[in-house]
């Protein structure tokens, strides 16, 4: 299995919400923790197991300079990366 980071991009392939992006906000064994800025916050984070999403194994940049700063994500910033990343582009 690939490893699974904090900030990596992922698409829900299960549930209610196939088709959604989220950015990956913390791991748990086989579970990760996605937020997507808007109706699932940083503080109302989704739980779901790995093998019901897709994994992108690419951290856009903007996310990996907060992180390598240490620097907290917010909602914001999750949202603009999504947006983005839907439309094809990279921030």
């Amino acid at each position: 299995m690939k490893e699974v980071r904090t900030g990596m991009t992922a698409v829900s392939m299960t549930g209610h919400d196939t088709g959604r992006y989220y950015i990956i906000v913390k791991t748990e064994g086989d579970y990760v923790y996605l937020a997507d800025g808007r109706l699932r916050t940083l503080t109302r984070l989704k739980k779901k197991k790995r093998k019901h999403i897709q994994i992108d194994s690419h951290i856009v940049p903007e996310i990996r300079v907060l992180l390598e700063q240490d620097q907290e994500l917010t909602n914001e910033v999750i949202k603009r990366v999504i947006k983005n990343r839907r439309r094809g582009q990279e921030v």
